[in-house]
């Protein structure tokens, strides 16, 4: 195949190619595109000032000289239909068929991808895009010969787009080819890429080449003669080669090694192929007897093939003259795997390591490869070829071409959280591809996402069942936690400030004096909103609090007002319970398990059918869902001394006495320990499960305090009351 073929191909070339490796193709359907293809392109013309058709001309000449089947050079001569005139995918797939018309959208949609950002890691997701949405993997063969074809051509483009295309063709297209396995495309799109990026370095290399090349001739004959009377001389059969590398990678060389030009003595590459493995080994023995080996730079890719499936023995010896050269070892269907596609040449050439995607990709091209080597009919071979290497993952656009990668399913808010915590916390929506979606809808490999945002949103606990990433769910998890510490923080402040209005005392002047932090860090906590957080959650007493802020006087005299007040009013009604219900009496009255109040707790009640009044937290997760009209006030009856059964959890060291020490504690606090379970769970340490009496929250708090104060307590925990 010459890969610098830049003459006008005439029709009747295409057919004949087509004959002669697939007699049994519709030619009717290949000539009914070329005359479609004529007519809806009329009057277009290229940079060149040629007619517009020799371009997919000459494309379906190239799928042609791959031998591929009717529907690719079809699509060939098709491609730039849909795109550049008035044609839609609705004609092409009337006059052609849902196959091809299919294949002309997969190869228009590649074409609209503009390739802006220029990092190596967007260089991939280009790719991986390519690769999930060519479903057909003759979408990216087309792709690629339309690529080739104007990169012959890019002379007569400004010099701006020259840069432009050829980084593209550098970065994209160059390791599709690659990853496809078509070697002789790779170099050649690399090298005719590296003409227009680095003009002065090309010119220079390929001035050098020219310069020696019948020297470079002379002596590469000369060592494919030496091979080849050694072979004869064992018997042994054999094809040898000599290919010269390419400019592009003598160019790599030249940087990767900091080597001049004049230094470089392995240019051509040599090949044996034989026809077993044994006969590989049996000729590398020769070769070395032949030549001295390098250190150092021997590699058995036979008995240790490359993870992409590649098998070869690689030696470099010195040859005649002095000079290094490598040669490659491998029997023909190694070198047929090789060349043709399933060694994934890219994946040990281009320095990095084999990913297991990029593992997946080979495995795919090896069974591809085995498909087509049973089939004689490229039709039948390609028909129903599916890409589809990447399942698990979408590749979208931003508003400015770039691409990121999400796992499938993921939503608009996915794409939102990526760009910014707050962009997520304010998403209302997306406009994809310039269409309104709602939060819900899946992003799909392709698509162009702007996000919609407001200042009065805010994330909520069903956004959650929206998303795949670990970064949005985290980023909603947290604006919720922080929304209901928030919420516990406005209670707890609330039940203080409620308390200081009884002794008509402000809390707002209390916090600015310092007064609240200074009553925070004598609990031991660090500021005002940990004590209001401990208060929201009940593990503190408003009541208790207010104490230490009120003089002892003003309580003195305030017990004395309230004695004399209840000595006037009548005794209102309240159970054993301990608790006043306000409006009701003599109702029966039970506890929440739910939130486990006690005395100190602030509470309300609510009113159950059949079974009186049940006693929650006022800060009881259930109580909002609760209906309102069945909920009544209520509060603590401090005239009843109500002792409540509540069960602590503790870890402790295991050791003798600890239990007597935990126990002393219960006792010097005033509570009956009314049952206690201690396990060991290692040889260390012990768990212990206590059910007590106790008067209040105050009261509890004590008794927890003095707990983890005891020596060899590791953990101190209220679990419920009972």
């Amino acid at each position: 195949m010459d890969r610098t073929d830049k003459r006008i191909v005439r029709f009747g070339e295409i057919m004949d190619m087509v004959k002669s490796y697939y007699p049994d193709a519709d030619l009717d359907l290949i000539r009914a595109a070329y005359v479609y293809s004529a007519r809806v392109h009329q009057g277009q013309t290229r940079m060149s000032g040629e007619p517009y058709l020799t371009h997919p001309v000459a494309v379906a000449a190239i799928l042609a000289q791959m031998k591929l089947d009717e529907a690719s050079v079809v699509t060939g001569l098709l491609h730039d239909t849909v795109e550049d005139t008035l044609t839609t995918f609705e004609d092409i797939e009337r006059y052609f068929g849902t196959e091809i018309a299919t294949l002309v959208d997969g190869v228009t949609k590649i074409s609209k991808i503009a390739f802006q950002s220029k990092e190596e890691r967007q260089a991939e997701n280009f790719r991986k895009m390519i690769l999930a949405m060519s479903r057909d993997i003759r979408v990216l063969l087309v792709k690629l010969a339309d690529r080739l074809h104007n990169m012959r051509t890019l002379s007569h483009m400004p010099r701006e787009a020259q840069i432009r295309i050829s980084r593209e063709t550098m970065e994209i297209y160059s390791p599709l080819a690659a990853r496809l396995g078509i070697f002789w495309l790779r170099t050649t799109l690399e090298d005719l890429a590296f003409e227009y990026l680095e003009p002065d370095r090309y010119e220079f290399i390929q001035k050098r080449l020219e310069e020696s090349v019948e020297e470079r001739e002379e002596y590469v004959n000369k060592v494919l003669n030496i091979i080849g009377e050694k072979l004869e001389k064992e018997n042994i059969k054999a094809i040898t080669k000599g290919r010269n590398k390419d400019i592009c990678s003598i160019h790599r060389k030249m940087l990767s090694q900091k080597l001049e030009f004049d230094q470089l003595h392995d240019l051509t590459a040599f090949r044996i192929i034989l026809d077993s493995v044994s006969e590989c080994y049996t000729v590398l023995g020769l070769i070395h007897a032949l030549w001295r080996p390098v250190p150092g730079r021997f590699k058995d890719y036979l008995a240790m093939p490359k993870s992409n499936g590649y098998q070869s023995l690689h030696t470099t010896v010195i040859g005649p003259e002095g000079h290094r050269i490598e040669i490659q070892i491998r029997t023909h269907e190694m070198d047929l795997i090789a060349e043709e596609g399933i060694a994934a040449h890219w994946s040990y050439k281009e320095g990095r390591s084999v990913t297991p995607e990029d593992t997946r990709v080979v495995n795919w091209l090896r069974q591809m490869m085995e498909w087509q080597q049973d089939l004689e009919d490229p039709r039948e071979f390609l028909e129903n070829v599916r890409v589809d290497l990447y399942p698990d993952e979408v590749y979208v656009f931003t508003p400015r071409g770039d691409v990121k990668e999400f796992p499938r399913g993921s939503s608009p808010l996915d794409f939102a959280y990526s760009v910014h915590t707050e962009v997520g916390n304010s998403c209302i929506g997306a406009r994809v591809n310039g269409k309104m979606v709602s939060l819900k809808y899946e992003l799909v490999t392709g698509d162009t996402i702007e996000i919609i945002t407001s200042a009065h949103q805010k994330p909520g606990k069903d956004w959650l069942k929206h998303v795949k990433t670990g970064r949005a769910r985290t980023k909603i998890r947290h604006y919720l936690m922080s929304q209901e510490r928030e919420k516990t923080i406005e209670i707890g402040r609330d039940s203080v400030e409620r308390e200081l209005r009884r002794w008509k005392i402000d809390l707002n002047r209390v916090e600015k004096d310092g007064g609240i932090l200074k009553i925070a860090q004598e609990f031991n906590f660090k500021t005002e909103l940990e004590l209001y957080v401990a208060i929201g959650h009940g593990r503190q007493s408003a009541k208790a609090i207010v104490t230490k802020l009120v003089p002892q006087s003003e309580r003195e005299q305030q017990k004395i007002i309230a004695l004399e007040e209840k000595l006037k009013t009548p005794k209102r009604p309240t159970g054993k319970s301990g608790v006043k219900v306000q409006g009701l009496s003599d109702m029966l009255v039970h506890f929440a398990k739910c939130c486990n109040p006690l005395p100190g707790d602030p509470i309300q009640g609510f009113i159950t059918r059949g079974r009186g009044v049940t006693i929650h937290k006022i800060d009881c997760v259930n109580l909002p869902d609760a209906d309102p009209k069945r909920i009544v006030e209520a509060s603590w009856d401090d005239d009843q001394s109500l002792v409540r059964t509540v069960k602590i959890g503790l870890i402790s060291e295991n050791k003798p006495g600890m239990l007597a020490a935990i126990s002393g504690v219960f006792t010097s606090n005033d509570s009956n320990i009314i049952q206690a379970n201690v396990v060991s769970f290692d040889e260390t340490n012990a768990r212990g499960t206590f059910l007590v009496g106790v008067r209040n929250v105050e009261h509890l708090t004590r008794i927890i305090n003095a707990l983890k104060k005891v020596k060899g307590v590791r953990e101190v925990e209220r679990r419920g009351t009972v």
